[in-house]
């Protein structure tokens, strides 16, 4: 059995196998802080996953969405009514996307934010030692979201503490509260999500306290998905007709003792040197 730390944590699996085994399946993880928050960021994953039975993919929401802005239909829930309908809704997407377990860790937000806090570092740690994936993505370091950065920082702390050889390959923070269209070309990891715009528009859409109350979460996403396959490159053709970006986090986790807040000044320091560089060449 895995217990997490709240009893309101919950695993559930779209398609009944026990929790365990259907973590053990799992090779590919987005941890996000909000429902919603990994179908907006880990969008070409759920593709690469979907209908798949050597790809399994797994959701872990790390809030419990009490905090929801809501307005139209939603406008007079309390936050107990936007826990619930939240839930619902996440449990749809997996539903829809055919996930191999959705997680839900239902924090509140400030639980989350409080670095003295120890519980969650250790079940998200606990569901790692379990699922073993080959691959986690989460929030960037660079967001905007003060909850988004704080999952991402305790993400990298509970793969820090996991021995060597049980670490992911690959750590990937994803853009959500603010577009990664900035990196230097070089420093970004670009993951086409051309295929099944019609399961790309139905995850969003099933999130429906969102978008009716009053935030076009559906409309934006899928926006940005287009644009950055756009704009990538300036001189050839589209390659794709979505793409999301992100930022490779997974020298972090290979050298646990490395300084975050370096490591995240090196690709801001990056783009302003080829900003500079441009402008000197040019004027």
């Amino acid at each position: 059995m895995i217990k997490f730390n709240l009893e309101t944590a919950e695993i559930f699996v779209p398609d009944g196998l026990p929790a365990k085994e259907a973590l053990a399946r799992t090779t590919h993880v987005a941890i996000g802080a909000h429902q919603d928050d990994i179908e907006i960021m880990a969008c070409h994953v759920i593709l690469k996953c979907f209908q798949r039975d050597d790809k399994w993919f797994c959701g872990v929401v790390v809030t419990d969405g009490g905090g929801s802005p809501r307005d139209g239909a939603y406008k007079d829930y309390d936050d107990e009514a936007m826990r619930a309908v939240r839930r619902k809704e996440q449990k749809k997407a997996a539903v829809v996307g055919e996930y191999a377990a959705q997680v839900l860790l239902d924090y509140p937000s400030s639980d989350v934010k409080d670095r003295a806090n120890e519980f969650l570092v250790k079940d998200i740690e606990l569901l790692l030692r379990v699922a073993q994936p080959d691959v986690v993505y989460t929030h960037n370091l660079a967001d905007k979201h003060d909850t988004h950065v704080a999952v991402a920082l305790r993400v990298i702390e509970a793969l820090r503490s996991l021995p060597a050889d049980e670490r992911p390959r690959c750590l990937y923070g994803c853009e959500a509260w603010r577009g990664l269209d900035w990196l230097a070309d070089a420093d970004k990891a670009a993951f086409d999500c051309s295929a099944r715009e019609n399961l790309q528009a139905a995850l969003l859409g099933v999130f429906d306290s969102q978008i009716c109350g009053g935030k076009r979460y559906d409309l934006a996403t899928l926006g940005r998905r287009r644009a950055n396959a756009t704009y990538h490159a300036s001189h050839s053709a589209d390659s794709a007709t979505g793409m999301t970006f992100a930022m490779n986090l997974t020298p972090l986790i290979q050298d646990p003792a490395r300084n975050i807040q370096t490591y995240v000044q090196q690709f801001i320091d990056r783009f302003a040197r080829d900003v500079a560089e441009r402008l000197a060449r040019l004027q």
